[in-house]
């Protein structure tokens, strides 16, 4: 496989990932089980048969260096197989997968249930797979000295609307007496959802945060400003590091370990994908990639700088998209 781990991040937030359209015929290496109906042939496409046709997805920012990863691959797999991944946010995402435009979602939190409502009055039944997991991290500027290791108490004080502009000076009074800088990710953003609820406990967030769906935007915001502030998924930091300054959170610094052991808390979470049952039975491009994406994700979670879910996760996965065959 290809080294993903200095993959930037630019280019595919904000616009469609397309791969795979192209490549040179190539005759299928294994032995067919198929019956005469070229149907039944199709739907018992082995993992080795070159195959055919059109995917879509869209998603979550965060989840999309995996993708961006797992795709890449997968075309040289499957040249004929074009596989395009739009990056909206986990709530763009759903909301598109909602209206039937794509067979399945990337999600950095799980699905709400207002969503799963309407996906059921759409009559669309669906299936989560957990991928990878993030420990999401709080950055600062490269000339911020003064935090180091923040409390949840201390991020909740920084973060939560107060009805005035706050000073660092405020929340320490041994911190700057200047004016905090705030950039988050956007409103449709599962980051977004999962800082507000799990560190802010559902108050609003300051109404001066730049936000952006583009994580990028939000790295250059911190580099650019000793006052700043913002947070996103470990891959980006990660990818970003020789720019930014990660916090500790409770004494305890993101890392591949710490967020695979779960003492990075509360900010370790899973990544998910959300498929489209009826995609996979009606379709064996879709099963086949689906089936490729579980067999690689965790290397490739990895090598972009995420973790790998622990192997019963892919077990149930791959249990999961056998039964929809």
């Amino acid at each position: 496989m290809k080294n993903w781990k200095y993959f930037m991040m630019t280019g595919i937030v904000g616009s469609a990932l397309i791969l795979g359209a192209c490549g040179n015929d190539e005759k299928s290496n294994s032995s067919s089980n198929s019956s005469s109906s070229s149907a039944e042939s199709n739907a018992s496409a082995s993992d080795h048969e070159k195959l055919e046709g059109k995917l879509s997805g869209d998603g979550s920012s965060t989840v999309a260096p995996i993708m961006e990863a797992i795709v890449e691959e997968y075309s040289a797999e499957q040249p004929k197989v074009q596989v395009s991944v739009g990056v909206s946010g986990t709530g763009g995402g759903f909301e598109k997968f909602i209206n039937g435009e794509t067979d399945f979602s990337d999600a950095s939190r799980p699905i709400k249930d207002e969503e799963a409502a309407k996906l059921k009055e759409k009559g669309i039944d669906y299936t989560e797979m957990k991928i990878a997991y993030d420990g999401l991290s709080i950055v600062v500027n490269k000339e911020n000295t003064w935090l180091k290791d923040a409390t949840v108490k201390e991020l909740k004080e920084i973060w939560i609307e107060s009805g005035k502009d706050k000073k660092w000076s405020d929340i320490n009074s041994k911190w700057p007496n200047e004016k905090i800088v705030y950039y988050s990710p956007g409103t449709e953003s599962g980051t977004y959802d999962y800082f507000v609820n799990d560190i802010l406990e559902g108050k609003d967030i300051v109404k001066s945060a730049t936000l952006s769906e583009d994580d990028n935007v939000l790295v250059k915001g911190v580099e650019s400003d000793k006052n700043a502030i913002g947070y996103f998924g470990f891959a980006y930091y990660i990818a970003n590091k020789d720019k930014l300054s990660v916090v500790k959170v409770d004494g305890v610094e993101p890392t591949h370990d710490t967020i695979k052991s779960g003492e990075y808390t509360p900010l370790s979470r899973p990544l998910f994908v959300y498929v489209k049952n009826e995609a996979v039975k009606s379709n064996p491009v879709m099963y086949n990639f689906m089936k490729y994406a579980i067999d690689n994700a965790g290397d490739l979670a990895e090598s972009v700088g995420y973790v790998r879910s622990p192997d019963e996760d892919y077990s149930e996965d791959l249990t999961k998209l056998e039964a929809l065959k």
